[in-house]
């Protein structure tokens, strides 16, 4: 077992924020200088609640960290704010507070339901959504939640912060948009508009299982009469993919239509359709696409009430 990484313990971001910089420069002068005149410094590796970090520890899954960046003490990453247009979670946010707090279970309850399928108590209680997203998991639990639902999340660095889409964050197979100096600060979800949204899981188990398909379907319905047409549809999904997707083609046909059995059954072949799942060690992608179907056919016929 490799020896376990030393770990840098910030008080405050701007202490963070310095140590991501000096790591950075060290990096970047080693780039730039005479073989064997600048030593490097190990790269830091954020830890959070460390559910899926100290995994890694071990070199049992993937490269272990060589050192360890700790924000648990970061109060400035902490809290849950409403200001009637966004829900604003900070980065250190666990899937207990996300559970916990009458905010999120007034205006995202799909982002709820998704906090109480990860893990059990005691990941709930550590883990964190900032570490779910720069986890950047195919299977992560909350990503298809954040992508329906347009979340937007704001990251910090040395060099300041920016905001970053949720649809532009997860480029490539556990890659993000992050910058090696950058930190996720906190994330805003849109609550305004009447947007409604719903989440399913599928694992090998009800609880404590890694997700074979996650989706998340999001969608305003027109004001008044009986058709109940949508509008501003979001169809995200995870465990599909090298990462968490939205399916445009699928949306276009849930577009302007009314979750009725017809629209059920051609929304659920045109997801059957466009999706390419992966096979790994948890299913296969012929069961992902069977899946990933049907529980798209069930979520439109449960809103649909028929």
């Amino acid at each position: 077992m490799p020896p376990e990484p030393p770990v840098e313990t910030p008080s405050s971001l701007a202490d963070a924020y310095a140590l991501l910089a000096l790591a950075s420069w060290t990096a970047d002068a080693v780039d730039a200088a005479e073989p064997g005149t600048v030593t490097a410094t190990p790269q830091l590796t954020p830890i959070a609640g460390g559910t899926d970090v100290m995994v890694r520890i071990t070199g049992e899954i993937g490269e272990p960290p060589a050192r360890l960046l700790d924000l648990w003490r970061l109060d400035e990453l902490r809290g849950i704010a409403s200001d009637g247009e966004a829900i604003t979670l900070g980065a250190l946010t666990t899937y207990t507070d996300i559970r916990r707090s009458a905010a999120c279970r007034e205006h995202l309850p799909a982002l709820v339901d998704a906090a109480a399928t990860i893990g059990a108590a005691q990941i709930q209680n550590r883990g964190t959504l900032g570490g779910n997203i720069a986890n950047a998991s195919p299977a992560g639990d909350t990503l298809p939640v954040l992508l329906a639902l347009d979340g937007e999340i704001v990251v910090g660095g040395p060099r300041g912060e920016r905001t970053i889409p949720a649809a532009d964050f997860w480029v490539a197979y556990r890659r993000t948009a992050l910058a090696p100096d950058e930190l996720i600060l906190r994330v805003r979800i849109p609550v305004a508009g009447g947007r409604e949204a719903r989440f399913r899981k599928i694992g090998t188990r009800r609880a404590q299982a890694i997700s074979k398909v996650v989706m998340a379907l999001a969608w305003r319905e027109s004001d008044g009469g009986s058709s109940r047409t949508w509008s501003d549809v979001r169809l995200a999904l995870g465990s599909v993919a090298d990462r968490p997707i939205r399916v445009l083609e699928t949306e276009a046909v849930l577009e302007g239509a009314a979750p009725t059995p017809e629209i059920a059954d051609e929304a659920a072949a045109a997801l059957a359709s466009e999706i390419s799942p992966i096979d790994d060690v948890r299913s296969t992608a012929d069961y992902r696409r069977a899946v990933a179907a049907r529980v798209l056919h069930r979520l439109i016929r449960d809103v649909g009430g028929w």
